[in-house]
């Protein structure tokens, strides 16, 4: 009885590797989820953690792409937010938020606008609460391109649209319409 004793203690203590399977009780969208609750603590560094888990169980998991995406594009990661948004569209193509949001990485970098305009009206007829924001995008890009009565009536559009309990929104669309107002004066008038 000693013996056997004595042999499971130095089993239990012998440097032999044990091997340990993890599984993640969590699926990919209760890792978005909780890594959207990281991201509204402004902790980052562990809402990456959790959206990069999301991936790796599932590789092409929009809503973890997006919101990685927009991460870098909160960063100032222009390459990686692309790249992000590219995936999510490449797993559920035209996808709003995937679309408003690259057409919006083009208009910061103030390149391939024909090409955002082209994803912001895709996001734009798929319809859904994102609708102002996509509009408020649209009329960026018009102002950029210099269209400006087509920023004016895409800016009338968006606060038409735009929940009136959304303070952040309506405040959003009050500045472009400023925006617009200063680049094109005439297009404040009736």
């Amino acid at each position: 009885m000693l013996l056997v004793l004595l042999l499971g203690t130095l089993q239990a203590c012998s440097g032999f590797p044990r091997i340990v399977v993890l599984h993640d009780p969590l699926t990919p969208q209760e890792h978005v989820t909780l890594g959207e609750s990281y991201q509204a603590q402004n902790n980052t560094e562990l809402a990456v953690r959790e959206f990069q888990a999301a991936l790796r169980q599932q590789s092409d998991y929009g809503p973890a792409l997006i919101a990685l995406g927009n991460l870098s594009f909160e960063a100032g990661a222009l390459q990686e937010a692309e790249d992000s948004y590219r995936r999510a569209l490449d797993a559920v193509p035209r996808q709003p938020a995937a679309s408003n949001n690259l057409a919006m990485v083009y208009l910061l970098r103030g390149d391939r606008l024909d090409e955002a305009e082209r994803l912001a009206k895709d996001a734009l007829a798929q319809g859904g609460a994102l609708r102002p924001y996509v509009l408020d995008t649209l009329a960026k890009i018009y102002m950029r391109q210099e269209r400006y009565q087509e920023a004016r009536t895409a800016l009338e559009e968006a606060v038409t649209a735009a929940p009136l309990e959304n303070k952040l929104l309506h405040e959003r669309l009050a500045q472009s319409q400023r925006e617009l107002a200063v680049a094109f004066p005439a297009s404040t008038k009736p």
